[in-house]
């Protein structure tokens, strides 16, 4: 039988589908664009990606990562904030019919945890937890080398741990979550707060851009602080402050050896890592008692959410 299987990566604009060996490797790859209406114009979209590449390849099996709460048995998509039309259907059901292929649901930051333990950074870790840091925060848990997704599967939203009492309020309802001081969003904020503090230190920072604290992005306030920007920098290091004391916290619960951290905002590498290292050792409970984790960034960038699907429709 071959060991060949579809991942495919639904995000916000694109629907990427590959397909991926036993090591890793992406074989082929094909997309489309994410339909806005959702629904099953959004799951006619992804069987059209696994019948092209079914096509071609001798596969019996697909996976499919995409945000949101899948059910602890793979079917069924609990709940999809972003993605209209998909709550509570039986997607592997649906997908099974148009195609033909055994199908799985996983969600997608579990998709890149188990993609970087079995081919990324975390390597040789039995014990491993992601974040990915990009417009929220997501993540994943590896427990004796196996994905962790609790009872109802939906495991590891570390975005939504509340950190600040009556804090900011989070796109979930709550307020205060770990997501509002740690994320790309975050980061933006804290370059505005830092801004205002300080205006007259701020007009490379705001050129990067349209000229307004508005039309401020991550990718500008990334760019700045590769250059040096005072104001770039601060705003990183108030966000891997918050990060590494979430860490902090996290890693008494899950002890885990390694944490891999993912996402765009990663692109800023030790930027970010340096910072988030520091506040990890400085909040760390027990601290010269209770062992670090190293904390490293992702390796595989945008394709971990479709060769950890695949593996895991693998198995």
């Amino acid at each position: 039988m071959s060991d060949l299987t579809i991942g495919v990566d639904v995000g916000g604009t694109k629907i990427l589908g590959g397909v991926v060996d036993a090591t890793g490797k992406i074989i082929q790859i094909s997309r489309r664009d994410t339909p806005k209406a959702g629904g099953d114009f959004l799951t006619d979209a992804i069987a059209e990606v696994i019948k092209e590449l079914a096509s071609v390849h001798p596969v019996t099996r697909a996976g499919i990562s995409a945000a949101g709460f899948v059910s602890n048995d793979r079917k069924t998509m609990l709940a999809t904030p972003n993605i209209s039309g998909w709550n509570g259907i039986n997607l592997q059901a649906a997908l099974q019919a148009r195609t033909g292929l055994s199908v799985i649901i996983e969600n997608d930051a579990n998709s890149a945890a188990w993609a970087e333990a079995k081919h990324g950074a975390g390597i040789g870790h039995a014990e491993m937890m992601m974040l990915t840091i990009g417009t929220g925060i997501g993540g994943g848990i590896i427990i004796a080398g196996k994905l962790h997704r609790g009872a109802f599967g939906t495991a590891a939203e570390f975005g939504h741990l509340r950190v600040v009492p009556d804090g900011h309020l989070c796109g979930c309802g709550a307020r205060g979550c770990f997501e509002q001081y740690a994320s790309g969003n975050a980061l933006v904020r804290h370059a505005k707060e830092a801004i205002n503090a300080a205006p007259d230190a701020s007009h490379n920072l705001l050129q990067r851009g349209d000229g307004t604290v508005a039309g401020l992005t991550g990718k500008h306030i990334t760019e700045a602080a590769r250059d040096g920007d005072s104001v770039a920098l601060a705003a990183f290091n108030t966000t891997g402050q918050w990060l590494g004391a979430g860490i902090a916290s996290l890693a008494v619960l899950l002890d885990p050896s390694i944490v891999v951290i993912g996402g765009g905002v990663i692109d800023a590498g030790e930027i970010l890592l340096a910072p988030t290292r520091v506040a990890l050792e400085r909040y760390m409970p027990f601290l010269g008692k209770h062992p670090m984790p190293e904390v490293v960034a992702a390796q595989l960038g945008n394709d971990a959410g479709l060769v950890g699907v695949a593996d895991l429709a693998r198995s």
